[in-house]
């Protein structure tokens, strides 16, 4: 039973140091445009971004280059995660008001 107890503790602190390492940012979207319309994250790491919507109507978080598509409805938030990724810029916009709502990931070393 010590076994069992002292195995699920050591597996409850590495868990938490995992996602204690694990970068969180913030991504807002107001009046159609993202704040900030740049992320930087480094390379090789998963990156936690938690996307608010303060507009009243929805939108969609979307990037082919990182694989993501996700609708946020109006004065709600969710959480994208991506990553790990290579060095490089990878574009994201907004799918109801692409014209407006851009923005870039850039990944550094």
């Amino acid at each position: 039973m010590k076994l069992f107890i002292t195995v699920v503790i050591f597996c409850g602190v590495i868990s938490a140091e995992v996602s204690a390492a694990t970068l969180e940012l913030e991504l807002r979207i107001r009046d159609h445009l993202f704040f900030p319309a740049t992320l930087e994250i480094p390379a090789n790491q998963k990156v936690k971004i938690r996307v608010i919507n303060e507009d009243p109507t929805p939108e969609e978080f979307e990037s082919f280059e990182l694989n993501r598509e996700k609708v946020i409805v109006g004065n709600s938030q969710t959480v994208i995660f991506i990553g790990p990724l290579a060095p490089g810029i990878y574009p994201f916009f907004g799918e109801f008001y692409p014209k407006t709502a851009q923005g870039v990931v850039v990944v550094t070393e």
